[in-house]
């Protein structure tokens, strides 16, 4: 499996997921960087996403939403605050109301990818996610995000091998 580990800290507010595969970097920032493979694996499967804007330069943001089983679509938001290809993005990841604005009752967190060569031609992805508060960590996790992380990062070897990431 790609995951290789999830680590949940919750002195330092963090959530780190690390994954290797067998690409080099650049082809494991394409992974961010084209919305529509990007749509291929954010969000496990059976949340697909679809992204509606995407702009992942420094200052830039994505905008996506997800379709649930029953229909159901929550949307959320990246403001990306650094993008150095293809080895870190950093963005605040947060959700969108029905009418496409920032959700204030949810919360807002930090994510850091970093995207290393470890030799052999595989490359390591990390993605930190940094949450306010106590009480953001426990509400996010409650809802699924480590399962829901885990579960999307999992399907990228099958895009990385050029098959098709949802049956």
């Amino acid at each position: 499996m790609t995951v290789m580990d999830v680590r949940k800290d919750p002195q330092n507010l963090t959530m780190t997921l690390d994954a290797e595969f067998d690409a080099p970097a650049d082809r494991v920032w394409e992974l961010w960087s084209d919305p529509r493979q990007l749509e291929r694996w954010w969000g496990p499967p059976t949340y697909p996403a679809t992204v509606t804007s995407h702009d992942l330069r420094e200052g830039g943001r994505v905008e996506y939403h997800m379709t649930g089983p029953k229909g159901d679509q929550p949307a959320g938001y990246w403001e990306i605050t650094d993008a150095e290809p293809p080895h870190r993005l950093s963005f605040r990841d947060g959700f969108r109301d029905a009418d496409g604005r920032p959700n204030t009752d949810m919360p807002v967190n930090e994510v850091n990818v970093t995207i290393a060569e470890v030799g052999d031609g595989r490359t390591r992805m990390s993605i930190e996610s940094v949450f306010p508060d106590t009480a953001a960590m426990e509400q996010l996790l409650a809802m699924g995000m480590q399962e829901g992380l885990t579960q999307a990062v999992g399907q990228i070897d099958a895009i990385l091998a050029g098959q098709a990431a949802r049956a």
